[in-house]
């Protein structure tokens, strides 16, 4: 018989706050975190915005040696693990019972601003002023490391690497790890720090970011002006636990994972396959693995990147797996708030889906003003709403075609 997987704590920092109690208020508010980029001088660029974390100070967490060897993204990874860590009531537990614990974090790119600060010392000063560091702060699987190290968790120990589904897919390995009793808990989730000169430039030339350069209009999911994307970062970290090991150590309870889903499109590198194909298959397996069936589902959390091809294909990929009932399902894109968190996006949002199952509340779709005729369901636009929610989803799908969603479900005994 399956383990019982459920959520016992959670650490967020975002374009909307540092910490979850923050990045779920502003979130309910419709706060837009979206603004002209502050890290790096843009006026050379075509794209001057994106959803930079504000007022991160990592000195108040860690000490500076610490500091010295972790990229931001490590950084803000150690922060979010920290906050989830203590929100779980962990601290006290005897590091003996750790072997079976584990960390298994997202992330689509990893240490690229070390890896561009180092390039740019090995041009300008030759090859012997590259830090010691370079390599282990670069590193994708660094973050997890750190917080294994930090944590002393002996147990598995892993990165997921499935691009723009990265935070997703890291939740559902976990759930599949603690179903099968290889754990008693798992520190998950996903971590990014990618707003970089090179990565902008790239994103730029494929032609997947926004260009007007206007914060409050620039991520408008389902909306017909939109053009693209905008670059997000940050990081967020959940505990998952078996729900035998959380209950017999009197954990408190947020939600429990119930279903996942995990495809590959097998058709294009950055293109969706057409009428969504891959992601209605994960959003189908998802809620074939939790026994329910379609009529259940009480909200969905879209992908909603704000590209064209990607909100018109999920929104057909809703409607292949849910049919006339697709527009009776309230459905939202928070990044429309937090701008494309990247490989810390899914996480963010399995965060928000569980806040909105103990509220009772359906975050907005900000910025949603002309909504596409061909993305015509309900994306809850401008205001969010109070409703009751047993069951929600939230969908992930990256670059490569590689498609994740997880459904979560209200806390019973």
């Amino acid at each position: 018989m399956k383990n019982r997987v459920v959520i016992t704590g959670m650490g967020a920092i975002t374009p909307v706050g540092n910490n979850v109690e923050t990045f779920w208020k502003n979130i309910k508010k419709g706060k837009c975190g979206i603004d002209f980029i502050k890290s790096f001088n843009t006026s050379e660029f075509k794209v001057k915005i994106a959803a930079e974390v504000k007022d991160f100070n990592p000195i108040d967490i860690l000490d500076f040696k610490e500091l010295k060897r972790m990229d931001r993204f490590s950084q803000m990874g150690m922060a979010a693990a920290i906050e989830a860590v203590n929100d779980a009531g962990l601290n006290g537990i005897e590091n003996n019972s750790r072997e079976k614990w584990g960390v298994v974090l997202g992330t689509g790119i990893g240490g690229f601003i070390t890896i561009e600060r180092e390039k740019r010392k090995i041009i300008e000063k030759g090859p012997g002023r590259v830090s010691p560091f370079f390599i282990p702060m670069a590193l994708c699987n660094i973050a997890s490391a750190n917080i294994a190290i930090k944590f002393g968790i002996k147990g598995i120990c892993d990165t997921v690497i499935t691009a723009c589904a990265s935070g997703t897919s890291s939740i559902g390995n976990a759930y599949r790890i603690l179903q099968q009793n290889q754990a008693d808990l798992i520190i998950a989730g996903g971590s990014e720090a990618a707003i970089t000169p090179l990565a902008l430039a790239g994103f730029t030339s494929m032609g997947a970011l926004c260009t007007h350069n206007n914060p409050k209009q620039a991520s408008i999911p389902f909306d017909k002006r939109r053009t693209g994307f905008v670059m997000g970062e940050g990081a967020v970290i959940v505990i998952l636990e078996t729900l035998e090991h959380a209950q017999k150590r009197g954990a408190n309870i947020y939600a429990e994972v119930v279903g996942y889903g995990a495809t590959c499109d097998a058709y294009h590198v950055t293109a969706p396959a057409p009428g969504g194909e891959g992601g209605a298959r994960a959003i189908k397996m998802a809620i074939d693995d939790s026994g329910i069936n379609e009529e259940q589902i009480s909200y969905i959390n879209a992908h909603g990147t704000s590209t064209p091809y990607n909100d018109k294909n999920e929104t057909e990929a809703i409607k292949t797996i849910f049919g006339k009932k697709a527009y009776d399902i309230p459905i939202s894109s928070t990044k429309s708030m937090t701008g494309h968190m990247l490989g810390a996006s899914g996480a963010a949002e399995a965060i928000i889906c569980v806040k909105a199952i103990k509220e009772s509340f359906i975050p907005p779709t900000i910025g949603l003003q002309e909504q596409d005729p061909e993305c015509d369901l309900d994306y809850v636009p401008l205001k969010g709403r109070n409703q009751n929610l047993q069951y929600t989803i939230s969908n992930s799908f990256g670059f490569g075609g590689q498609n994740a969603s997880i459904l979560l479900k209200k806390w019973e005994e």
